[in-house]
């Protein structure tokens, strides 16, 4: 008897729809079930928290300035203290966080949804398609990203934020991308994708439901890994100027400002700063915890008088 494609593509439903949920919570399980994943997650969710709920709570929005307070340490009138021009350290830092964690969230989502779609069309299809991909992302390896960035930074001035991200995530999909060809070069051996070829399905719809979702763990634990990679490559860059640009702010430009005062006003440097830390921190915990959850053959084996 001979399913045809939509029968075959119910059949797939059906199954996606009772395989899913199950595996969802399995990984679920095992990401709470760890102690760094549950202290990642509480301590990313009360930085998000922290930077778009904590304004609110401030009697100082971003903008403002108190020209009776120039670097005043912290006080009831302003809790984290004030910059040299006048500026609310709480609420001038939060705002610099929420642009970090956007610009960090964004970039990694667009770097490898990039890396997924190359990596796959390229192991995919054989030939010049894979060829071309191949020395597309084998130039962008070897091109200086930080000078790139720091020479089109004054395209980012005027609320062009959205340009940086783009351009930032141009950066972040490469060795990904690699890693899902060769993936996908095996992957397309297997007899579920040979059936749909065979079935007469369009490559890119066996791509897009086959091949990608199969490689669903690796893409999701890059994603994660790559917002720590990317809000340190914006710090690194508005840190210097090439990143974020005035008006607006993000930590790299607050630890910029805060460094040339804070050995005698550490108010305007620490706060930032160590928000960073704990920001990446909190991603790397939880990046861990994630591939740790995905494929427990990661984790290290236990040693000691209680191992066995």
């Amino acid at each position: 008897m001979t399913i045809t494609d939509e029968r075959f593509a119910e059949q797939e439903a059906s199954v996606a729809g009772i395989t899913a949920p199950s595996r969802l919570r399995v990984v679920a399980g095992r990401f709470f079930g760890s102690f760094q994943g549950r202290v990642g997650f509480a301590l990313l969710g009360l930085l998000f928290l922290l930077a778009f709920a904590g304004p609110y709570a401030g009697r100082w929005g971003y903008t403002d300035k108190d020209f009776t307070a120039f670097l005043q340490p912290p006080s009831g009138e302003h809790w984290w203290g004030t910059l040299q021009t006048g500026a609310d350290v709480y609420a001038v830092t939060l705002r610099g966080m929420q642009k970090s964690l956007v610009v960090g969230l964004l970039a990694a989502v667009v770097g490898t949804t990039l890396a997924a779609v190359v990596g796959a069309f390229a192991g995919y299809f054989s030939g010049w398609a894979d060829r071309a991909l191949t020395w597309l992302t084998d130039l962008l390896l070897v091109l200086p990203a930080f000078l790139i960035l720091a020479i089109m930074s004054p395209l980012f001035a005027g609320g062009q934020w959205p340009l940086f991200v783009l351009l930032l995530a141009m950066f972040l999909w490469m060795i990904t991308s690699k890693i899902v060809r060769s993936m996908t070069v095996s992957l397309k051996e297997r007899e579920f994708i040979q059936a749909a070829r065979f079935m007469g399905v369009p490559p890119a719809r066996i791509i897009f439901r086959h091949v990608i979702p199969n490689m669903s763990s690796l893409l999701v634990v890059d994603a994660t890994l790559n917002v720590s990679t990317a809000i340190l490559t914006e710090t690194s860059l508005s840190y210097f100027g090439f990143g974020i640009q005035p008006p607006d702010v993000s930590l790299g430009s607050l630890i910029a400002d805060g460094a040339q005062t804070a050995v005698y006003a550490p108010w305007t440097f620490w706060f930032c700063a160590g928000l960073l830390i704990v920001t990446v921190l909190a991603v790397n915990l939880v990046g861990d915890s994630l591939r740790d959850a995905f494929d427990p053959a990661t984790r290290k084996p236990a040693t000691g008088k209680g191992a066995r």
